[in-house]
């Protein structure tokens, strides 16, 4: 081989070797001289907290999070103590302020109820709860059947109608909570979360009328509108040709009956029409 070029060679690999140490140096001095993550100290469930609990020291503990924390997480226990659970917090989870209520709302249903809504008692059986399954956070509408007042003469009978669609349940019974197995059980009373206008028309409803609990799919957001049905409705021929139209008219087209007179004198025939109900002298 040349030896220039043996030469050339050897003194590349040796540039190259310096390079790679020189920047394995300086990557190494970088790592070990830049600070570690930061870590903070949070409050969290030592337990799990059912929706309503109100939360209590021995409720809490704290645990160790690094790199920045979550919008809204708690850092002091007593940020957290006597406040209401909204929503089921797991044991070891971060306690976060969007999942209690504010200090002083209490605990137990009222503090889940969003401002400016109402929770509405309505009491069921077992065919008005829909066999219990009823339960929190699940949608249903509101039927109402009766007869309607002021109709006289009401040939339809009672008729039913929907009143409200899309009602969250809170809760069933005095349990806020859902059961873990997922089993139906009866309760006498569902209250439903409802706003101030609605809570009134479900108040007079539940005093004149009887009312009917439909479960609906969560996903299902659509307001129908379905129409009123009567009880003669349910017993009407769907078969049966329809009625003749009846045609009314106004009392400028109503053709009152007309009385015709002939008068005879000599050879000479008239005759005279009048209206029914007048007179000619």
């Amino acid at each position: 081989m040349n030896r220039r070029l043996l030469t050339i060679l050897l003194s590349a690999f040796a540039i190259a070797a310096v390079c790679s140490f020189a920047v394995y140096r300086i990557v190494s001095h970088h790592i070990t001289a830049s600070p570690s993550a930061k870590t903070t100290t949070v409050v969290a469930a030592s337990q799990d907290l059912k929706v309503g609990t109100l939360v209590k020291a021995s409720d809490l503990t704290t645990i160790s999070l690094q790199g920045d924390l979550p919008v809204g997480v708690v850092v002091k226990p007593e940020d957290a103590v006597g406040r209401g659970v909204l929503s089921e917090i797991y044991a070891g989870e971060p306690i976060m302020n969007s999942r209690l209520a504010v200090l002083g709302a209490g605990a137990g249903l009222a503090a889940t109820i969003p401002h400016g809504m109402r929770a509405a008692a309505v009491r069921v059986n077992e065919v008005v709860g829909v066999s219990g399954f009823a339960t929190p956070g699940m949608k249903v509408d509101v039927l109402i059947s009766g007869n309607p007042p002021g109709v006289p003469n009401n040939s339809q009978g009672t008729l039913t109608k929907t009143l409200l669609q899309n009602i969250t349940v809170l809760s069933a019974g005095t349990d806020i909570t859902k059961d873990a197995e997922g089993k139906p059980h009866q309760v006498q009373v569902v209250n439903l979360l409802v706003n101030p206008e609605q809570a009134q028309k479900l108040s007079l409803a539940s005093n004149e009328t009887h009312i009917q609990l439909v479960l609906r799919n969560p996903l299902d957001t659509v307001i129908a509108k379905p129409p009123e049905t009567s009880m003669a409705g349910l017993f009407s021929d769907p078969n049966a040709p329809p009625e003749p139209r009846r045609i009314s008219y106004g009392p400028r087209a109503r053709r009152a009956p007309v009385y015709t007179v002939q008068v005879l004198n000599g050879s000479k025939k008239s005759e005279s029409k009048f209206p029914a109900g007048e007179e000619k002298q």
